[in-house]
């Protein structure tokens, strides 16, 4: 199938700066993943990681999270899957080195506040080095943290962006399947 999504021109991309994407949401989802913020490919598309060369779509399909692969267009069908996605900073940027500490840190109280209304089996934050700066925790590193948010556990994941390439496909799956097969029990 074809993506519906038209590339945006770097005219859509510029006065796609600042703008924010609407959250994919619903009570008892199993996972809620959390991004850094949107690219301005996002901004422009109104799509989570919908720039081409983000491999989240890809990651989550690898790691069984769901029957086929989707496409950023396709991103409400993640609620059939128990699934939820949304941003600690609102506002997209060319690059997530953009936002301010203190934009991370409002993203954590963000997060905190969406965590404790619907209340997912287990959050996944997505970019280690921006849940470091955003919670305090300067030496977490990838994988389940100890720290819960709102109750709830905590898994960081790699930035799935095509600009981290420290990560590749393969393993991004792995680290994404690796935390599926860590869904809490008790909250199902």
């Amino acid at each position: 199938m074809a993506s519906r999504v038209t590339r945006p021109t770097r005219a859509d991309l510029a006065a796609a700066r600042g703008r924010s994407i609407d959250d994919v949401l619903a009570p008892d989802l199993d996972v809620l993943f959390c991004g850094i913020n949107p690219s301005l490919w996002s901004g422009a598309t109104g799509h989570h990681f919908a720039r081409p060369g983000n491999r989240f779509w890809a990651a989550l399909h690898r790691a069984g999270f769901t029957p086929r692969l989707l496409r950023p267009d396709e991103q409400a069908e993640l609620l059939d899957h128990r699934l939820g996605v949304t941003n600690l900073v609102r506002k997209a940027t060319a690059r997530a080195d953009e936002l301010s500490e203190e934009e991370l840190r409002a993203g954590a109280r963000r997060l905190t506040d969406l965590v404790g209304r619907f209340r997912p089996r287990l959050v996944a934050v997505v970019g280690v080095s921006a849940y470091r700066v955003a919670f305090g925790r300067p030496r977490a590193a990838v994988g389940p943290q100890d720290e819960r948010i709102a109750g709830r556990p905590v898994w960081v994941l790699p930035n799935p962006s095509g600009l981290n390439a420290q990560w590749q496909l393969p393993a991004l799956a792995e680290e994404f399947r690796r935390m599926r097969e860590h869904v809490p029990e008790q909250y199902r």
